[in-house]
């Protein structure tokens, strides 16, 4: 690479990766605040809150990469183009492919890179978060018993606790419970405990009595010294054994099992999934090239170039919002997922060749003429 395409390169990464950090950090921000009232209801600590929102970082980064791409190449071009460091570069008689071509080597290596997140950076944190949300979820101490408050962790099911020790020990306990056919059963205890029992998890209760009022109006008191009281019916698990598509490596997407139920009914969105991983990458390309187009498709203007770029802004924008469309169409016709690929490559070869179109018709009496002034054509 020579001198003044380091030079050129050096200038484009800087804006760059700031305007991802700034972007990706924005998204975080508006992502993280579900997080937080998830961990925060579930009684979780600052280091559980960390840690699902770096997991979460990977898919943020790949949805804000094209966008920062195409903003922090504006922003660089245009200025270089403002203080005439491009033009200096046609002068000497430098090709319009050998000026853009940094841009476009920073574009391929930010494509691959999101490549390597969609196919299996993303899935592998996506999983880890599943497992964190699912233990946030699944802490029993935590959903089942807030210190001094009757809370209601499941329908019909009603507990309170007057507090919570460091060693797990629950004192002064009260859980009622409905059932279904209008019976009830109040449970009293001095002191609990959770405990786990050939893998099921039981809230052992201590020096307490039962009530139990029967749907005929028939009420049965009993005390006891140690009742287990099974808490099976208040676990979820299936996001243990499920899956969803955001979660799954590339070849459980385009190659799912359908011996199961759930693949097979939903094999036409695994599909969608799959396809828009191996698409994606290619708006950085496509959003590299629309910013080019914004400052090298036209006449150099000491003014700016606004229109144009207002206008590669909108074409960026409906191009982004298209392959949404393609892929949620693509969900029940396979056959769509071809769009999935064909908009981003057909809005990158459009301002090519616009680019280009522009070059070549800068060769006439116009173009020597601005070529001897050293204004780029």
């Amino acid at each position: 690479m020579r001198l003044i395409d380091r030079y050129l390169l050096r200038q484009l990464v800087g804006p760059t990766l700031w305007s991802v950090v700034a972007a990706t950090a924005l998204a975080l921000l508006s992502t993280s605040l579900t997080q937080l009232d998830l961990i925060v209801s579930g009684g979780q600590n600052a280091l559980i809150f960390l840690k699902a929102t770096a997991l979460a970082m990977p898919q943020l980064i790949n949805m804000v990469l094209p966008v920062s791409v195409f903003v922090a190449a504006l922003v660089t071009l245009n200025r270089l183009q403002t203080d005439q460091e491009l033009v200096v570069c046609f002068a000497g008689g430098m090709s319009r492919w050998r000026v853009i071509s940094p841009a476009f080597r920073l574009a391929a290596v930010l494509a691959l890179a999101s490549l390597v997140i969609n196919l299996w950076v993303q899935p592998t944190a996506h999983r880890a978060m599943r497992e964190v949300l699912f233990e946030v979820r699944t802490n029993l101490v935590s959903s089942l018993i807030r210190e001094g408050e009757f809370s209601q962790p499941a329908p019909g099911l009603t507990v309170y606790a007057q507090s919570v020790d460091r060693n797990g020990e629950i004192r002064n306990l009260f859980i009622h419970r409905s059932k279904d056919d209008g019976g009830a059963t109040t449970y009293t205890a001095d002191t609990g405990r959770l405990v786990m029992k050939d893998g099921a998890p039981i809230l052992r209760l201590f020096r307490g009595s039962t009530q139990e009022l029967s749907p005929e109006g028939v009420l049965n008191y009993l005390t006891f010294d140690d009742y287990p009281f099974e808490l099976n019916t208040f676990v979820r698990t299936e996001e243990r054994v499920h899956f969803k598509p955001s979660d799954r490596f590339l070849h459980e997407l385009l190659f799912p099992d359908l011996t199961q139920d759930w693949e097979t009914r939903n094999e036409k969105k695994l599909y969608a999934e799959g396809n828009a991983r191996l698409a994606t990458p290619l708006y950085i390309l496509t959003f590299m090239a629309l910013a080019v187009w914004a400052i090298l498709g036209g006449a150099f203007s000491r003014l700016g170039y606004g229109r144009r770029i207002a206008v590669a802004g909108g074409i960026a924008a409906v191009t982004r919002i298209l392959g949404f469309i393609a892929v949620s169409a693509a969900e029940s016709n396979v056959w769509i997922n071809i769009l999935q690929y064909l908009i981003p490559l057909g809005g990158m070869a459009w301002a090519l060749q616009a680019v280009f179109r522009r070059t070549r018709r800068g060769f006439g009496a116009r173009g020597r003429r601005l070529a001897s002034a050293g204004v780029a054509p």
